[in-house]
């Protein structure tokens, strides 16, 4: 399915964050945003999922609009979400906070088995709490409970921040794989590594307004919009 962002503002209380702000995500492709802090990335996912009211704009999922959607009812269009600082329940256990996410869109025992077989690791912590279990585990538990939904559309948000190698490595392939099952991706990711080898398209964001969308070669060829957007 293809998410479409058309022209959408929106912020918190009274400070606007976003302008007329438009995207695309397509079915099978990784859609990274890229922009400094505070440029209105995270704002776009949130607004995405209804988490925030917009001002004006639209957004569309295969032609229906989703924006006057209240919040829960978003991820049961298929749009799954993984925010940054992961967001579990903490006090429930990995079996708990996995059979939160199925039951949002009532899949079976099935996708449960599906998930944990790419995920192995969670398998072995399923009666953990997941406030025990280490940063990259809790990252893994939070994108192991946005597939649950069998999403059509997955966001991201600063997936591998503070990651160790290993589990950078994990979650680039779930991504790559979800790619290849012809989900549309979004990704806000600032490791410019992680962007170049999975990004098929990559829109800046630049205070609040969308700028440049180019091909990912494109940025291997010119990195100077890296410098004029991100100042890298």
């Amino acid at each position: 399915m293809t998410l479409r962002v058309e022209a959408i503002s929106t912020g918190y209380d009274q400070v606007q964050v976003l302008y007329d702000l438009s995207l695309e995500a397509r079915p099978g492709e990784v859609l990274c945003l890229l922009g400094r802090n505070g440029a209105g990335k995270t704002t776009t996912l949130k607004a995405i999922m209804g988490l925030l009211p917009l001002q004006s704009g639209t957004i569309r999922l295969d032609g229906q609009i989703i924006s006057t959607l209240p919040p829960h009812e978003v991820p049961r269009q298929g749009i799954a979400y993984v925010p940054q600082g992961r967001r579990l329940f903490k006090e429930l256990t990995v079996a708990e906070n996995i059979d939160v996410g199925l039951m949002t869109r009532g899949k079976s025992a099935a996708t449960r088995e599906r998930i944990l077989t790419m995920f192995p690791r969670l398998r072995e912590r399923l009666s953990q709490r997941a406030e025990t279990l280490s940063g990259g585990e809790q990252q893994m538990l939070a994108t192991a409970r946005a597939l649950c939904l069998e999403p059509s559309v997955l966001l991201l948000d600063e997936p591998t921040e503070g990651l160790q190698p290993s589990m950078i490595a994990l979650i680039t392939d779930t991504v790559r794989a979800m790619r290849d099952e012809g989900k549309a991706v979004i990704l806000v990711e600032q490791r410019i590594e992680t962007v170049l080898s999975l990004a098929d398209r990559v829109a800046f964001i630049e205070n609040g307004h969308s700028r440049e969308v180019v091909e990912t070669q494109t940025l291997r060829d010119d990195p100077s919009l890296l410098n004029k957007y991100v100042g890298i």
